[in-house]
């Protein structure tokens, strides 16, 4: 037990400190800012082309690994839109915005810093592969449920322009794709370069938690959404669980694969689920409460899944 506290007593400290910083400080929303240029722009890009330059191409191209993954994600998005929609009469925008609060993990800011330290290096191809496709997924996915509840004025062709640039340009996903490059070309930067990648990967998890934490501090839980009572548990449990049962089942993947794919599972709601809510005009109070109220509650469920882990309770596959 004891390494697992020193594996996630400095993971959430991260958060707690800018947490704690932000509400003494009383610093305004803008001061982010630069903070998260840096991060999204520069220094988690590095970080995932850093490690997947270093992969084996071959590694790189496990779509039985994508397609489990993905699908898992969004058989749970299905059940909590259902459940919102047509369960509490919620419109379209609404049960989406439900629907990516319970599938929609923070795998860009957590995931990578959590996963190596729990996994080493060999979590970086799942990391990176399970970011990429889920996100391009999430980027398609709530602006056309939106666009079709009518929440947006622009036309369809618009939308999926917007759709492709968002995916084409983000800087994750770019960095991923030279990295693809770099590793089938057995491509390697020059020492100087390689040493900035490294300075600027190591910097990416403790800017990104310690923003995390900043950004918790200055959304304050005002009032409990009603639907936390089902959101929370299929984030935090039935998500994890299901993964866990389908990638087991799928195909014989490596187990540092499918434990790094459980792990991302069980991460709290992103922080982005409340930026889309923001930009669309739908759900923004209770979104910023359920990313609060699941990134306490993971303190817990996040541990409790990494000690079954490394103790060998869970296996790394169900039905080897």
């Amino acid at each position: 037990m004891a390494d697992i506290t020193g594996l996630v007593l400095p993971f959430f400290g991260l958060i707690l400190i800018g947490y704690v910083v932000a509400r003494w400080k009383q610093m305004p929303a803008d001061a982010l800012g630069w903070l998260n240029i840096f991060i999204v722009y520069v220094a988690l890009p590095a970080l995932f082309f850093k490690l997947i330059s270093r992969t084996p191409v071959e590694q790189l191209t496990r779509f039985d690994f994508i397609v489990t993954d993905v699908g898992t994600t969004y058989a749970i998005f299905g059940v909590i839109f259902v459940i919102g929609w047509l369960g509490r009469d919620a419109s379209i925008p609404e049960a989406t915005l439900q629907g990516l609060a319970a599938a929609y993990g923070n795998i860009g800011y957590m995931g990578p810093g959590l996963a190596l330290l729990a996994f080493g290096e060999r979590a970086a191809v799942p990391v990176a592969l399970i970011f990429c496709f889920e996100n391009m997924l999430h980027f398609i996915v709530a602006p056309a449920l939106i666009a079709l509840g009518g929440k947006q004025s622009q036309s369809p062709g618009q939308v999926a322009r917007d759709i492709l640039l968002r995916i084409v340009l983000h800087p994750f996903i770019i960095a991923t794709a030279l990295g693809f490059v770099a590793a089938a070309m057995h491509l390697e930067p020059p020492v100087p370069l390689q040493r900035l990648i490294d300075y600027l990967a190591q910097a990416a998890a403790p800017c990104a938690l310690f923003a995390m934490g900043v950004t918790l501090a200055l959304r304050p839980l005002k009032r409990i959404p009603a639907e936390i009572v089902y959101i929370v548990p299929a984030k935090l449990i039935l998500l994890p669980t299901l993964m866990y049962l389908s990638l087991s089942a799928a195909g014989n993947f490596d187990h540092v694969w499918i434990q790094t794919a459980v792990l991302l599972a069980a991460l709290p709601t992103a922080t982005n689920v409340f930026v889309i809510g923001q930009q669309y005009d739908v759900w923004q109070e209770r979104a910023s409460a359920t990313v609060l109220i699941t990134t306490l509650f993971s303190v817990l469920t996040v541990s409790a899944l990494l000690y079954l882990m490394r103790s060998g309770t869970l296996p790394g596959d169900l039905f080897p």
